[in-house]
């Protein structure tokens, strides 16, 4: 058990340096002399160099092993935390921001390969259950400890994650194995790394799942991301009051993530695949009809992304694993390629879908539709949707 929660901690430090420090936005800019654009723009700073790294993190680790890369991805990452902490203005922000975001990947994606490094078969599902319960949690819980820090001071919220990825680093050191050993390890070379990729995203299945989860994921993060806007303008709460909208939602994962763990190996994947995107669809459906239709309202606005997020739980260790058994040799690389895509997708959401669609409630909630259907269209063209497991 202690090792699950060791990879969930390591999956969850990427979502926690995204979404901290979202309720400190004003206060940074206001100290830093910056507008609130250029502090929305460290977002990006973080996630273009999270987007790229992820390609090498996987390749990395299949070379080098999981715990070495861990070693250095972590460490730099606490580095880069005090960096912003320090940062005496935006410029110097966005640099530590940058240098978190090519570490900050290191623990996320090697834990996932990990996963199935280290569990076969309904456990192997189990397991990644967990992880991705505690994956998708942390960006609704991080704003909320980023809201209570806040009240100290907007320093300390960075001094908390240098801490939380110091004590991750512990952890995996004392508790985790290193499950590649010498003799399988690939050499790293960017050709070698080219090569995995261009096997791996020429895998059309593989790339289908991936598309998938990022899609997904997204539907529920343009929330996280416009969450400034969404709660302190539409839905008129304070930044101690992001709690309305994260509880609910961290609710919703982890009764997701409950029924992903119960039915492994007792309900076919196949069917509760199905059963998640119908009602992703409903509710992302529901939430549109709701805002068009309805005045803003707390509870009509909140709910459907909290029973969302339910379905999104349900089938993400489905597609997470179906994606790294299609390539086992080199696990890291796949894991990589998922973290990317899914990183990928949050990226273009924070840079053009959510600015494009935060001027009202109904705009997120078609956004969310939007990429429900895409999900939905690429997982209904794969084997994993036709074939009954």
């Amino acid at each position: 058990m202690i090792l699950t929660f060791v990879l969930a901690a390591l999956a969850a430090l990427a979502p926690f340096a995204i979404d901290t420090y979202l309720p400190a936005f004003h206060v940074i800019a206001q100290t830093l002399d910056a507008s609130d654009v250029e502090i929305q723009q460290s977002l990006t700073f973080y996630l273009l160099p999270y987007a790229a790294m992820t390609l090498w993190h996987g390749a990395i680790s299949d070379a080098i092993g999981r715990i070495t890369t861990i070693k250095w991805g972590l460490g730099i990452f606490v580095l880069a935390s005090i960096g912003c902490a320090l940062s005496p203005n935006v410029e110097t922000l966005w640099f530590f921001r940058a240098l978190q975001g090519a570490a900050g990947g290191a623990g996320n994606t090697v834990a996932r390969a990990m996963v199935r490094d280290l569990f076969q078969g309904a456990q192997a599902q189990r397991v990644m259950a967990t992880v991705q319960m505690l994956f998708g949690i942390a960006p609704a819980v991080a704003p909320i400890i980023g809201g209570f820090l806040l009240g100290i001071n907007w320093h300390i919220i960075f001094i908390f994650l240098a801490v939380y990825a110091a004590v991750s680093l512990w952890a995996a050191v004392k508790f985790l194995p290193e499950t590649i050993p010498p003799e399988k390890r690939m050499q790293l070379s960017a050709k070698n790394v080219l090569n995995s990729y261009k096997t791996i995203f020429t895998d059309h299945e593989y790339t289908k799942l991936v598309i998938a989860i990022g899609a997904n994921f997204s539907g529920f993060f343009i929330y996280v991301l416009a969450s400034p806007v969404f709660l302190g303008k539409h839905l008129q709460l304070g930044p101690q009051e992001y709690s309305y909208l994260f509880i609910p939602t961290v609710t919703g994962m982890i009764l997701g993530s409950y029924l992903a763990k119960h039915t492994a190996g007792k309900v076919s994947s196949h069917q509760v695949l199905k059963l998640s995107y119908l009602w992703m669809g409903l509710m992302a459906l529901s939430n549109v009809v709701i805002c068009l239709t309805q005045p803003t309202n707390l509870i009509l606005n909140i709910l459907p992304i909290a029973l969302f997020n339910i379905g999104m739980a349900m089938c993400m260790p489905i597609l997470s694993i179906a994606a790294l058994d299609r390539h086992a040799k080199i696990r890291g690389t796949a894991a990589s390629g998922q973290a990317f895509m899914q990183m990928l997708l949050s990226t273009v959401s924070a840079g053009i879908v959510v600015p494009f669609v935060w001027y009202a409630p109904s705009g997120l909630a078609m956004a969310m539709l939007g990429y429900v259907l895409l999900g939905l269209f690429v997982i209904t063209r794969t084997q994993l949707w036709k074939v009954k497991t």
